[in-house]
């Protein structure tokens, strides 16, 4: 079966897995004996250094005490039937993050906090390029416990990080991992002109279990910050359902872009991204450079202008090489992306440098917004 990405969309039944189909003891038996008199190898673990294993604990369980209020489990109703995901409080106003595909075509939407509490919620912004939705509820103060964004840019891939959320309708589940990756891309929920997709960027990879129902809610660091919004998994495993099933291969929205699209997604119900209007590889492998015989390979290689966008207008052509934006070096697709989402807004005007033909130059591009 072919690897799949796989977003955490609507829960339709819980089924149980049986983590442990097998288990192996290893140890010595009292009816045993060693009539040679050779030395055996030891068979018992060596001692483990209990403070630190302790204060590992004590960590962990203090994080969650912390940050569990603040997380949400999210139900919905829609015209197929229901579903359910994650979310986390933002602020002591009400508003509530979490995935738009959690709330994609949701005729009501329904708030679990873990003190029991539950209320309806209204859909306040919704932004398919980075699947966020914000939501806003009438909830007493002692249930608003807002948890802070932190800085995905400062996050370093082997950090450890702990997922919060509602796997499967087991609300208030913990998961810790690593960071195994930055700045990853997947495909947007926004379809282009062109019948594909649109890309969405800056996304955190990790190896925290995650699974259906963990959708929108938190990736945090080790101190209770959010610094991502549990998106997705690639996996080519599944339940006899067909619910896919975690491979130690995730996906999280970088809180940096939470930081940006969420403000506007409340004042004004959407976020406008950057808009180039190019087709691209994801990267110059050495075996592309040699086919196409080009001159480098590292760069963004152009495979497609759409015509009348803002880099046809800026005079950006098929097999062009991007080799910087504002002076600043662009190894792939990635980065150029990256770059973008995480400092430029339509109406701005992008130095862009690129290789035509063994020469370069520089492109004044005034960036338009999606289509």
């Amino acid at each position: 079966m072919k690897s799949v990405l796989k977003v955490f969309g609507l829960l339709i039944a819980v089924i149980a897995l049986n983590s442990l189909a097998c288990q192996t003891i290893l140890g010595t038996s009292p009816a045993m004996e060693n009539p040679s008199g050779v030395p055996q190898p030891q068979l018992t673990a060596p001692p483990y250094d209990a403070p630190a294993f302790s204060s590992q604990q004590d960590v962990l369980a203090a994080l969650y005490e912390r940050v569990d209020p603040g997380v949400v489990s999210i139900r919905v109703v829609t015209e197929n039937g229901g579903g359910q995901g994650s979310g986390f409080v933002y602020d002591t106003q009400g508003h509530i993050i979490t995935n738009f595909h959690v709330v994609d075509g949701a005729q009501k939407v329904e708030v679990d906090f873990p003190s029991g509490y539950k209320v309806f919620a209204e859909i306040v912004g919704t932004d398919l390029d980075s699947d966020l939705a914000v939501l806003k509820v009438d909830a007493p103060a002692a249930e608003l416990h807002p948890i802070p964004l932190g800085d995905s840019d400062a996050v370093k891939t082997g950090e450890t990080v702990v997922a919060i959320g509602n796997p499967f309708g087991y609300s208030g589940t913990m998961t810790v991992g690593i960071i195994s990756g930055k700045g990853r891309t997947l495909d947007s929920m926004r379809e282009a002109n062109s019948g594909g997709f649109f890309t969405s960027g800056e996304i955190l990879q990790t190896d925290a279990a995650i699974n259906p129902g963990n959708s929108g809610g938190p990736l945090l660091n080790m101190r209770g910050e959010v610094v991502g919004v549990n998106r997705a998994i690639r996996t080519n495993s599944f339940a006899f359902d067909g619910t896919p099933m975690n491979s130690g291969v995730g996906f999280a929205v970088a809180s940096n872009i939470v930081k940006r699209v969420v403000p506007a997604l409340i004042t004004d119900g959407k976020f406008d991204y950057p808009y180039l209007g190019i087709a691209a590889l994801p990267e110059i492998t050495l075996m592309t450079q040699e086919e196409l015989g080009l001159p480098q390979y590292w760069g963004v290689y152009i495979t497609g202008v759409t015509p009348g966008s803002p880099a046809d207008e800026a005079g950006l052509r098929e097999e062009d090489i991007i080799t910087a934006l504002d002076g600043k070096e662009v190894q792939d697709f990635n980065q150029l992306i990256s770059y973008l989402f995480k400092f430029k807004s339509p109406g701005d005007t992008v130095q862009v440098t690129i290789l035509r033909n063994g020469t370069e130059r520089d492109l004044d591009l005034t960036l338009g917004k999606r289509p």
